[in-house]
């Protein structure tokens, strides 16, 4: 029986999937487990790639539809009791998986986990945080400005910040685990958004059902994101723009023509 499944979505990512399932062939959860992933019409060769690695299931989408949409079908491709939604940009350390699993076994009340995501010189990301809101995003922003530009005070905020374990309202689906159980009692993913804030939206759907997210840094997980934006910087910002929108439709509606007027403001001052 399969107590695992881990999904992975690639788009155009095949050096940095090509890593990622190297280091899942390397160092395999102990546990039963499966490997899936879904390509979203790449035309980079990673899917003719991954389907050379042995116990690697492949499914080929015939479009470019998105985080959510291909998430999904892996999700329901897989048999897992639990899923590992897992970004191709990622690098799990040995036993770094089976540690995330036992720590969600042990609290009945957690559906959904996430580690401590840290990138290649071991600098911590901040990968958790509140609901998002106006004033949320303005302060998570800031932090994320800073470890951008390695603000010290910032970086060893946000050190001390990752290094608790705590109960928070969402969890980066970078590396994001949950049971099955309670992905499917709130219809899987939102295939609304099509990239980002997918993952907040996620956990506040689980959440509204009286369960938990946690975040667990006493497991990291290597996160080298930003590869593939670099290559579509554009369409990036446009598929980042969409989402969010969508998500004050969804979460705080009455908010929609201020950001609509903000970001005119910024286009007509060419920011």
């Amino acid at each position: 029986m399969t107590l695992l499944s881990i999904v992975i979505v690639s788009y155009n990512t095949r050096v940095d999937l090509e890593r990622c399932l190297e280091s899942l062939r390397q160092h395999p959860p102990l546990l039963p487990h499966d490997v899936v992933v879904v390509d979203n019409a790449s035309s980079d060769g990673s899917a003719e790639m991954a389907e050379r690695f042995a116990g690697v299931r492949v499914i080929r989408h015939d479009r470019n539809a998105g985080f959510s949409v291909a998430n999904n079908i892996g999700i329901r491709s897989s048999q897992g009791e639990l899923v590992l939604l897992l970004n191709s940009d990622t690098i799990a350390p040995p036993g770094a998986i089976d540690r995330l699993v036992t720590r969600l076994q042990r609290s009945p009340e957690v559906a959904v986990i996430g580690p401590r995501l840290v990138n290649g010189s071991g600098q911590a990301e901040l990968s958790f945080g509140p609901m998002i809101s106006p004033f949320t995003e303005w302060r998570q922003g800031g932090l994320v400005k800073g470890l951008a530009e390695n603000d010290r005070e910032v970086v060893t905020r946000v050190e001390a910040m990752t290094r608790r374990e705590q109960r928070v309202d969402w969890v980066s689906g970078a590396c994001l685990l949950v049971r099955r159980a309670d992905a499917d009692a709130v219809g899987l993913l939102d295939e609304r958004f099509f990239m980002y804030t997918e993952d907040v939206d996620f956990c506040a759907a689980i959440r509204a059902r009286d369960r938990q997210v946690l975040f667990a840094p006493d497991t990291e997980v290597i996160h080298l994101r930003g590869r593939s934006v670099a290559t579509a910087s554009a369409a990036t910002r446009q598929a980042y723009e969409r989402s969010h929108l969508a998500f004050y439709r969804k979460h705080h509606p009455l908010w929609v023509p201020v950001l609509r007027a903000f970001r005119l403001l910024k286009r007509l001052l060419g920011a």
